[in-house]
């Protein structure tokens, strides 16, 4: 019998908070405790989802392997099984939209008579390329969840051409018509530049990613749109690159606000770029909402948290994940899907960290 939508929550929950404190993995209780958790769970079918191939970065990632494999209970999964694979080169775990991102993929996935199946891809294109053609050629999922799509993406490409099906957050150009949930991006960095703009900020630098990324190409076109509609001029020197984390954002911020005629208001990639644009802006002495707006994307749960509470364009990520996960499952069982392709538009949060609120 399946768990109800309450347990799975849990169990996901719990997963992803151990992968938050992968310290905590050290202590020989906990490792049984979870060791405990894992066998029952699999072993009695109580759940659609195992996680079971989880790695964590760092010292834990042997301990974390070998409960894992431990805990697989007679045989590996052989289908039935939806796959997520954390992309290389990606903030993982360190960013709370992965979090929320599995606890949706987890909780949809226990409603169906499929497992939930993941792992880290290694650093490295040729690495993650391996892992996705072991998965294939050892049929050890139906299908995949992808996300952060690059311009052009191999793995849209080498599934497409496979014949696995899957699901995804945003679209490629590469022609393949998958089924996948969009983001308006654009609309919403216009959105969020006009309302900068409204606050009285005109020096609004972006803070972006990698430029193969899909969700780079389309936030920053949104951000130069922006500043047509409103009559702000681009300046080159305000766009500058970090890594989706916020170490990078941290010391991006650094660097743009030492120029000559830096920026008053910089508008980010994603929350987790924003966190480290407001420690660097506190560092500062700069007070976050009129000496500098600080805006995110994603609307994660610790935006809200932030000193001063972080403006963001929310999108649900929750939602999104058991979106994707119902698309894929629909085709993996030869249903019709009545539209292979959702779109989504961001909601923008003003809060304190762009003057909102502030007298």
């Amino acid at each position: 019998m399946r768990a109800n939508g309450r347990d799975a929550q849990l169990s996901t929950q719990f997963f992803c908070s151990l992968a938050h404190r992968a310290d905590a993995y050290a202590s020989p209780v906990l490792l049984g405790h979870a060791r405990t958790i894992i066998a029952e769970l699999h072993h009695q079918r109580r759940l659609g989802f195992a996680i079971v191939l989880l790695l964590l970065e760092g010292k834990a990632n042997g301990a974390v392997l070998s409960l894992c494999m431990a805990c697989r209970v007679r045989q590996p999964f052989q289908g039935d099984a939806v796959g997520y694979i954390l992309p290389a080169n990606t903030p993982r775990f360190a960013d709370p939209f992965f979090s929320e991102f599995i606890a949706g993929l987890g909780d949809e996935t226990a409603l169906h008579p499929f497992d939930l199946v993941i792992s880290i891809a290694p650093p490295g294109e040729e690495p993650e390329k391996h892992l996705y053609q072991n998965w294939v050629q050892g049929r050890k999922v139906d299908g995949f969840i992808l996300t952060h799509l690059h311009l052009y993406d191999w793995r849209v490409q080498y599934l497409s051409q496979q014949g696995v099906p899957f699901a995804a957050l945003e679209n490629s150009l590469d022609g393949f018509n998958f089924a996948r949930v969009e983001v308006n991006r654009q609309g919403g960095m216009v959105e969020l530049v006009t309302h900068l703009v409204e606050r009285g900020f005109r020096r609004i630098a972006y803070l972006g990613g990698a430029p193969e990324l899909k969700i780079q190409a389309d936030q920053f076109k949104g951000h130069r749109q922006g500043l047509e509609i409103t009559d702000i001029p681009y300046d080159p020197n305000l766009l500058t690159a970090g890594d989706l984390t916020s170490s990078g954002g941290y010391l991006a911020t650094k660097h743009m606000l030492s120029i000559p005629d830096p920026p008053n208001a910089i508008a980010c990639i994603n929350d987790e770029t924003a966190f480290g644009v407001l420690h660097a802006a506190h560092e500062l002495g700069l007070q976050i909402g009129r000496d500098l707006a600080v805006a995110g994307f994603d609307g994660v749960q610790a935006s809200r948290y932030t000193e001063p509470p972080l403006t963001t364009l929310d999108i649900p990520v929750y939602d999104i994940a058991r979106q994707l996960v119902k698309m894929l499952v629909t085709d993996i069982v030869g249903h019709p899907l009545p539209d292979r392709r959702v779109v989504l538009q961001p909601k923008l949060l003003i809060r304190e960290s762009t003057g909102g609120n502030l007298s």
